[in-house]
């Protein structure tokens, strides 16, 4: 039995999730060994926070994810076996506001074994419609250094990222900030194992600074800095290297855009000159397909990383990013 959770209300009651509490907790009596599958474990939402997790740990403890690979986070449903591993959890680590289901299990659980890495992401830019621009527009780019989109963070009261863009992996800086708050977070809780939680995270947000190098020189002079995307998922990569992004659907890769929307960006593709529109490996390109047949460009992945399968262009986090840098300077003709 799959438990669909739906987006929190404030005036809800707490009747729901007391019958989830109560699957859950007989799912769990009925396993195997009288636990459920993710007891002591660390408890991750989805792959860039489970990625992260693990080369923090090295293995020091176990990591498990919510999000099974091939699977579409944002419409993530919970069996009441996983809510029943999130409470028995020595930890859940997850990003308000980019999964409801999460979002709303998470109330199940002992708030002092909760973490929240959205704000350690900064998550500074809005969650595009169908057809709009992927935040604020990008600066003028004429080949010099691109700015550091860090410097115009706007600061977060509370916890309510509902609004939030929540795709912080796609800028390495930020990735950074979310394994340095994780880390934290692990050694506080587990001393004993602190100095190697530091010494792997060094070692983890120094590949990212390598990695963030390679991606400001590989796309520093690139003759359109239009990015249409079939999914508005890459605003923090537009943003931290220089372009502007144009998503054909919104935040959601399952929303279907309408006919002016498409018909808006394939006006934005044939003005400004676009040769590329990209589309991610595990959706239908079907609208893609539409703007690019319109237009006259073609089409090209670009991975938002959001879990890794055999369709996938690398094993690791690392190696589709450098995927995606590729498709990038082919895309937009970055010399």
């Amino acid at each position: 039995m799959m438990v669909r959770m739906t987006p929190a209300s404030p005036r809800r009651g707490l009747s729901a999730l007391a019958a989830v509490a109560a699957l859950a907790l007989t799912a769990s009596a009925c396993s195997s060994d009288g636990s459920s599958p993710a007891a002591g474990s660390v408890v991750t939402s989805f792959y860039p926070i489970q990625f992260a997790t693990q080369q923090i740990t090295g293995g020091a403890v176990p990591v498990t994810v919510l999000t099974k690979p091939g699977a579409e986070p944002h419409d993530l449903e919970l069996a009441p076996q996983d809510i029943g591993g999130m409470t028995k959890a020595r930890l859940v680590i997850y990003a308000d506001g980019f999964q409801p289901a999460v979002d709303e299990a998470v109330e199940l659980v002992d708030p002092t074994k909760v973490l929240d890495v959205a704000d350690a992401a900064n998550l500074t830019l809005t969650s595009p419609e169908e057809g709009d621009d992927a935040g604020e527009p990008a600066p003028e780019h004429d080949g010099g250094d691109v700015p550091d989109e860090h410097d115009e963070a706007a600061a977060h009261d509370g916890h309510d990222h509902g609004a939030d863009d929540p795709h912080f992996w796609l800028d390495p800086s930020r990735y950074g900030a979310v394994a340095e708050a994780i880390s934290a977070r692990l050694s506080r809780d587990d001393p004993e194992n602190a100095s190697t939680y530091a010494r792997n995270t060094a070692r983890f947000v120094e590949k990212l600074s390598e990695l963030d190098d390679e991606m400001r020189v590989g796309l520093e002079r690139c003759r359109n800095r239009q990015l249409v995307t079939s999914h508005a998922a890459f605003g923090y990569l537009a943003a931290r290297y220089g372009f502007e992004q144009r998503g054909i659907t919104g935040v959601s890769p399952e929303s279907e855009p309408s006919a002016a929307a498409l018909k808006a960006v394939g006006d934005l593709v044939t003005s400004a000159g676009v040769t590329t529109i990209y589309q991610e490996a595990l959706v239908e390109p079907h609208f893609a397909k539409t703007v690019a047949g319109s237009s006259g460009a073609r089409v090209a992945t670009l991975d938002p990383i959001e879990g890794i399968t055999s369709s996938s262009l690398g094993a690791d986090y690392f190696e589709v990013m450098r995927s995606n840098l590729v498709s990038l300077r082919e895309g937009q003709g970055c010399s």
